[in-house]
């Protein structure tokens, strides 16, 4: 029952990888750019939630949906401001913006909150399941749920719609896109609004789990669903959130078997393991460059 109690938690702490992985993945695949300070707009939707709910006491599900659209509109200024400018830049000059981005919403953060914990408020009271000796909590309930909705979503919503098509075209090859009539600076606009309001759902769900929230609470759940994204094949939807999932899964039984301290060299170190073998990544597809 340990076993399963574990294997939950895990994929309950996968489910909010996977939905910051997804942001990371759409970036990268549409826009071809990592950012880098995707980790700390989760940090901003969570702040962002609790001035909503316990400053201005508003509803706790209207405060976390004003969070998402204070996420999307800082994800939509960023772009616009830091990385629209350096659209043709080489990468580093995007990746070096990118961490500087990070740095700027962590010391905003410290401004404006100070560099305590803030409480982060209960916006989802369901009860706890029993199955027999095992318990699971409501909250890891809700947590899967959303993900999964969130992620057909998504798919139906890549594959389906005329934005959709837009984007999987400029992820092709953005000068024939343009070509076609297609904006692809608006189209790279709204994949970092729709990768920030993940990343907001995400934060919120983050705060529930673990209850309080710094100006530092992106920067490693961050960096995990970089490794989650890469992990499932960096630029797949389906990619991240197998990715994120199972990183969420690795790192709870590591903790509860192996070594707490050791979790996360464990979870990276799976990481090389499986890029070695593949190099795309368990959902990701080879790209043959034409010369």
């Amino acid at each position: 029952m340990n076993f399963l109690s574990n294997l939950i938690s895990g994929l309950s702490l996968g489910s909010i990888y996977a939905l910051i992985a997804l942001g990371y993945t759409m970036v990268y695949g549409i826009a071809k750019m990592l950012n880098f300070a995707h980790g700390d707009i989760i940090m901003v939707g969570a702040f962002a939630a609790i001035v909503f709910i316990n400053n201005l006491g508003l509803p706790m599900i209207l405060g976390v949906l004003l969070s998402v659209v204070v996420c999307v509109a800082v994800g939509v200024l960023v772009e616009k401001i830091a990385y629209k400018p350096l659209r043709n830049a080489p990468p580093l000059s995007v990746l070096i913006t990118a961490i500087g981005v990070s740095y700027f919403l962590q010391s905003l953060a410290q401004l404006i909150f100070g560099t305590n914990q803030k409480a982060f408020p209960k916006f989802i009271q369901v009860a706890p399941v029993h199955i027999g000796e095992l318990t699971i909590k409501g909250e890891s309930i809700v947590t899967l749920a959303v993900t999964v909705t969130i992620m057909v979503v998504l798919t139906l919503f890549i594959n389906k719609t005329r934005m959709g098509k837009a984007m999987r075209a400029v992820s092709e090859d953005r000068q024939a896109a343009e070509l076609m009539g297609i904006s692809v600076n608006r189209t790279i606009t709204i994949t970092f609004a729709i990768g920030s309001a993940l990343a907001s759902v995400a934060g919120s769900f983050y705060g529930l789990t673990y209850s309080f929230i710094g100006p530092y609470t992106g920067s490693m759940p961050g960096i995990k669903a970089f490794v989650a994204a890469v992990f499932g094949g960096i630029g797949s939807i389906p990619g991240a959130m197998l990715g994120g999932i199972l990183l969420g899964i690795i790192e709870n039984l590591a903790k509860a078997y192996i070594s707490t301290e050791l979790s996360d060299a464990i979870v990276f170190g799976v990481l090389i393991l499986v890029l070695l073998v593949k190099p795309t990544g368990l959902l990701g597809k080879k790209i043959n460059e034409k010369v």
